[in-house]
């Protein structure tokens, strides 16, 4: 393998890791403060690019401005499906919370089909983002460069949020201590409200990137990229911010490079998430930055 080809799947490698990371901050916000592991947090990331989709397809407007109203919109979406879904189940026992998870996957999965169709839709990437530079001799998408940017740039926000913010210290306060936190006072509802629309935002954002990128749309697009990123955030240890975008990128850069240098394993190239898992668990239960917590019961 040449530098050349090296360094195109290292681009290559780091865009889908970030895109990973994205999704996984998702997970990792809302297991750190509620316990619960959000799995129709892929469908929201499917719903972000749907309706990017549509703001492109139907409206005039710019398409920097659809991009963020897309994701603004997925955001009171995932709020409002942790009051109808999560929210009368906080007390309930944490397997009535997963099975409400799942329902829900499975409910925005069959809502989607009903109302786009389960026909392919192809993205209508904006020409500015479609385009391909070259760089030493490495051709390179400009979508591939811009994603690394783009979330490099949302996490160092999220981060001066959750730390500067007082916002931000009551979800810390939360994911140490949930029962202490609601003793001194702190709005319960609104932290996790704020956690989920924050979560699903990200996940809208790396929606809409994922469909420039990969430009077909499906009902069931949110499945694989969502296990992944489950996985991604449970590698780094969830809960966690950093870990999870740690797993993002380890698991996006693994699966690129393992293709590069074992071609013939492409069709394996799903199942590396889950064998990396495996041997992460093995070797480290909690993720690679995750702490050992007592279980409350």
């Amino acid at each position: 393998m040449s530098i050349q080809e090296f360094l195109q799947h290292l681009a290559n490698g780091t865009s889908l890791g970030s895109l990973y990371a994205l999704l996984a901050i998702g997970y990792t916000l809302v297991y750190g403060i509620l316990r619960l592991i959000n799995f129709a947090h892929g469908e929201i990331f499917m719903l972000g690019a749907y309706i990017a989709y549509y703001g492109l397809t139907l409206t005039s407007l710019p398409w920097f401005v659809v991009f963020v109203l897309a994701s603004v919109f997925t955001g009171i979406i995932g709020v409002t499906l942790e009051r109808l879904a999560y929210k009368p189940l906080r007390n309930s026992p944490k397997i009535t919370n997963l099975i409400s998870a799942i329902g829900a996957s499975f409910l925005f999965q069959n809502l989607a089909i009903m109302l786009f169709s389960g026909r392919p839709k192809a993205f209508p990437s904006p020409d500015v983002l479609t385009g391909v530079i070259y760089i030493g001799g490495v051709s390179v998408n400009i979508i591939s460069l811009i994603i690394p940017v783009v979330t490099v740039v949302l996490l160092i926000i999220l981060n001066t949020v959750i730390k500067k913010t007082k916002t931000g210290m009551a979800m810390r306060a939360l994911s140490k201590d949930y029962e202490a936190a609601s003793l001194m006072g702190i709005d319960i509802n609104l932290v996790i409200s704020f956690t989920f629309f924050i979560g699903s935002f990200l996940a809208a954002v790396g929606g809409i990137m994922w469909g420039i990128k990969y430009p077909q749309l499906i009902p069931i697009m949110g499945v694989m990229p969502g296990l992944k990123c489950f996985i991604a955030a449970v590698i780094g240890g969830i809960g966690n911010i950093t870990g999870a975008v740690l797993g993002g990128f380890i698991l996006g850069l693994g699966e690129i490079m393992l293709i590069a240098f074992l071609p013939t394993l492409t069709g394996y190239r799903d199942a590396f998430a889950f064998v990396l898992l495996i041997i992460i668990l093995l070797i480290k239960p909690t993720g690679l930055l995750g702490e050992k917590t007592a279980e409350k019961v």
